[in-house]
Formats: C-alpha cells, sequence, structure tokens
C-alpha cells in the first residue's frame, strides 16, 4: 500500500512539474508586446506557403 501512495505520489510530483515547466519556461524578458506580436502575424500572413517541387495547383 505504502508503495502504490509513493508511486501516486511521484506521478503527481511529475504532472506539477511538466505543468510548471510548460507554463513559465518561456523567453527570458517575458512575452513579446502586442504590437511585435501583430507584426510578426502580418509578416507571416504576407508570405505565401513554400510548395513543393513539382506540384501543381
Amino acid at each position: 500500500m505504502t508503495l502504490l501512495l509513493l508511486e501516486a505520489l511521484g506521478a503527481l510530483v511529475l504532472l506539477v512539474f511538466i505543468v510548471w515547466w510548460t507554463m513559465f519556461s518561456g523567453r527570458q524578458k517575458g512575452e513579446l508586446p502586442d504590437s511585435v506580436e501583430q507584426e510578426k502575424r502580418a509578416a507571416a500572413d504576407q508570405k505565401p506557403p513554400p510548395q513543393r517541387p513539382g506540384t501543381r495547383d
């Protein structure tokens, strides 16, 4: 029974660590300002998607 509880505790600790890692390990200076994000999105929208050679539309 003790081993089962230790395994459950280990799984919980691992889950909390994964959630913490994905939430708080981003950019060093935090999120980019909204204006920079919008400029990046606009630039990405203007580029046509890459096509593989030898394919037709």
